[in-house]
């Protein structure tokens, strides 16, 4: 039947959990004419705890999607390094077990370009990973999962900036509501990311969904800048909010290990987009409507 509503031309299913998150929200609002061909579910933790797993299978059966984007997880490194066993429990066992369920249909899942060691940088799809702190050794187990079936996608992805739901998740909004309060914010001159705004992050991905690819794909941004740089191209947006930023080595954090330069080399996924992905402070000059 559901086969039968596809070639008919009526939208197929497409489930997108983490839809509280910036990502996840950015992915569920974005009006593109792939996004267009699927009735989209959101799902945040309070519709589906997908650590319910009896739970997740009685409304995987229900709704019957015909697309996953597994953007859920817990996040932060502090929280993971604080409690492993929850980081494994929703990093690695829930999308282990959405990938199970997802064995006949398209998947794709959200990975961290922290899956390297940052010794390199500019690391493309077949470099090897090793992962520093807990949250990445999650997201490498659950890759390893989901590219156990040959038609599922794996995407690493930087820093997304934006605007999220509750206003506070995003790294830039962290920023802001530092500034608000007059405080400093410290940041790294020696750690480096591609940083990429969450709506061209989900442009991407929702045009990579309708050519319907699988395997591993690297998707940031084209410029790589350090934290530092990437806090004064804030700073820069919000001159009424006084910001101060307190440039800072790596060497100087106690936490746990970060990686020294996590940039990602995009080409694979760039050959299939029908647009260029750019620098973040490019794009912000040309976008300055962007939130940031």
């Amino acid at each position: 039947m559901r086969a039968e509503m596809e070639i008919n031309g009526s939208p197929r299913r497409a489930w997108i959990t983490g839809a509280g998150g910036l990502i996840g929200h950015c992915l569920a609002q974005t009006k593109t004419p792939a996004a267009a061909r699927f009735d989209i579910v959101p799902l945040t933790r309070p519709l589906l705890d997908l650590t319910d797993f009896a739970s997740v299978e009685k409304r995987f059966r229900a709704d019957q999607p015909s697309l996953i984007i597994h953007c859920a997880a817990l996040s932060q490194s502090p929280a993971c390094q604080a409690d492993p066993g929850l980081a494994k429990k929703i990093n690695f066992q829930a999308a282990a077990h959405l990938a199970v369920l997802a064995a006949e249909i398209d998947f794709i899942f959200f990975s961290t370009d922290l899956v390297f060691d940052g010794r390199k940088g500019n690391y493309i799809e077949t470099d090897a990973v090793n992962p520093l702190g807990v949250y990445a050794e999650t997201k490498v187990q659950a890759e390893q999962a989901v590219l156990a079936n040959p038609r599922h996608t794996v995407i690493r992805t930087s820093l997304n900036s934006g605007a999220s739901p509750t206003g506070t998740s995003a790294y830039n909004e962290q920023m802001q509501a530092a500034w608000k309060k007059g405080l400093a914010v410290k940041l790294f001159f020696d750690e480096f990311r591609s940083p990429i705004p969450a709506s061209v992050t989900a442009r991407a991905v929702w045009e990579l969904a309708g050519q319907r690819p699988s395997g591993l794909y690297h998707l940031a941004g084209s410029e790589r800048l350090s934290r530092a740089a990437i806090g004064e191209l804030a700073a820069a947006r919000h001159p009424q909010l006084n910001p101060r930023i307190q440039t800072c080595s790596l060497r100087e954090y106690q936490g746990a290990p970060r990686p020294e330069n996590a940039s990602l080399n995009c080409s694979k996924i760039q050959k299939l987009l029908s647009f260029p992905l750019p620098g973040l402070s490019q794009y912000l000059r040309v976008h300055p409507e962007e939130p940031f």
